[in-house]
C-alpha cells in the first residue's frame, strides 16, 4: 500500500468530536460528520497547511488532476474501522479499484492511509482506513429523492435523462476497462448529486467497494451458490439483477448485471424507489419473486406524467435474461436520442 499515518493514531473520540488527522504528509481538521453506515463514517474535513506540507505544495501538489483541488480546502474523508483480515483485504481492494478509474462521473480517490492500531477493551477493530475524496454537499440521489418525495416534487423529464446520461458515461468507462469492471451496486444511495443553477444536476457514481472484474464463467452449482452469497453481501437487493438472485450452475456473468441496476435506477430517478420495493410492503410479498418475474408497478408521477418512452426504456434494461439485455453503448445511443427529442 505504501501508506503511512501519523497524528491522531486511533483517537476515535477526537475524530468524532473534532480534531486533526494526518493522511500521509497532509493534515486535515475534522469539521463535522456527514454520515455513517456499518463500520464506516464520513466526515467533512479541511486541509490545514503546515510548514512541511507547504514546502511540498500540500495536497494540491500530489493530485494529478488539478480539477480535484478544493477551492476552500474542504474534502470528504471516509473512516473505516477494520475488525479482521477479511475486512482489511476488502478495504485494500476498494482503494485499489478506486484508483483505477479517471472519469468526471466517477468519484476519484484522492489519497488514503491504512494504519494498524493498538487494541483496547473499548474497541474491537485492529486497523483504521482513511480515504479522502472531493466533497459534494448536496448529498446523494437518495437524499434528494427523499426530500423531493416529501414535497411531492419530481425531476423534469430532461433532468431525469441528463442525470441518467451521466451515470451511463461513468459506467461506460468501467465497462470498457481492460478487463471490464462491473460496479455491482448501482443505486441512488451511491450517486452524488450536485445542483447547478440553470443546468441539469451533476451526477457522480461513488463507492467501489463492490466493484470487480465483470466477466466470470460459472461452471458448477458450488460456484453459483458462492456468487449468490457474495451478491447478498455486496449488491443491494432492490437493485440486484436476477442472475445474482438465482444463478444457473452453467452460465456467463458479465457487466450487464449493472444494466439491470441501471434500469432500476432510472425508475428511481423518476419515482424515488426501486421498481420492486413495493413487494417489501405487501403481506406475503417477495422481493426476489418480484425481481425474477419482473413484476413492475408504475406509480403516479408528475403532472404531466413522464412520457411512455421512459417506461419503455426501463423495460428494455430490465430483461430477466442477461444475454438479451442491451450493453452500455446501446443505452447511451438511446438516451442521447431521448435527450434530443425532449430537450426541444
Amino acid at each position: 500500500m505504501g501508506c503511512s499515518f501519523s497524528g491522531l493514531n486511533a483517537l476515535y473520540d477526537a475524530v468524532n468530536g473534532g480534531g486533526d488527522v494526518w493522511i500521509n504528509e497532509n493534515r486535515f481538521k475534522i469539521v463535522r460528520q456527514l454520515g455513517e453506515g456499518g463500520f464506516a463514517y464520513v466526515f467533512l474535513v479541511k486541509e490545514v497547511v503546515t510548514d512541511a506540507s507547504a514546502a511540498s505544495g500540500g495536497l494540491s501538489n500530489k493530485l494529478k488532476d488539478p480539477s480535484f483541488i478544493s477551492d476552500d480546502g474542504t474534502y470528504a474523508m471516509k473512516k473505516v474501522l477494520i475488525q479482521n483480515t477479511e475486512q482489511l483485504e476488502l478495504v485494500r481492494e476498494e482503494t485499489r479499484v478506486s484508483s483505477l478509474f479517471t472519469h468526471p462521473n466517477l468519484l476519484p480517490l484522492l489519497d488514503h492511509a491504512i494504519i494498524k492500531i493498538k487494541a483496547t477493551q473499548e474497541q474491537s477493530w485492529k486497523h483504521e482506513a482513511y480515504l479522502l475524496f472531493p466533497v459534494h454537499l448536496d448529498g446523494t440521489l437518495l437524499d434528494n429523492s427523499t426530500a423531493m418525495k416529501a414535497k411531492k416534487e419530481f425531476f423534469s423529464t430532461v433532468d431525469v435523462l441528463q442525470i441518467f446520461r451521466q451515470l451511463c458515461a461513468g459506467l461506460k468507462h468501467m465497462h470498457h476497462f481492460d478487463p471490464p469492471y462491473a460496479h455491482n451496486d448501482v443505486k441512488p444511495g451511491n450517486i452524488l448529486i450536485t445542483h447547478r443553477r440553470g443546468q441539469a444536476p451533476r451526477a457522480i457514481l461513488m463507492d467501489f467497494g463492490s466493484a470487480r472484474p465483470a466477466r466470470r464463467q460459472i461452471q458448477s452449482r458450488a460456484e453459483a451458490l458462492q456468487l449468490q452469497e457474495w451478491a447478498v453481501e455486496h449488491c443491494s437487493a432492490p437493485f440486484r439483477a436476477p442472475e445474482l438472485w438465482d444463478c444457473p450452475s452453467q452460465c456467463n456473468i458479465d457487466e450487464r448485471t449493472d444494466i439491470w441496476s441501471l434500469g432500476c435506477t432510472l425508475y428511481a430517478i423518476m419515482y424515488g424507489v426501486s421498481p420492486f420495493e413495493y413487494a417489501l410492503g405487501e403481506a406475503g410479498g417477495s422481493l426476489q419473486l418480484a425481481v425474477v418475474n419482473v413484476q413492475i408497478k408504475w406509480p403516479a408521477g408528475p403532472k404531466p406524467p413522464y412520457p411512455d418512452a421512459l417506461h419503455q426504456f426501463v423495460n428494455w434494461m430490465l430483461q430477466p435474461q442477461a444475454a438479451v439485455r442491451p450493453r452500455i453503448d446501446d443505452i447511451i445511443i438511446h438516451v442521447d436520442k431521448l435527450i434530443s427529442k425532449y430537450s426541444d
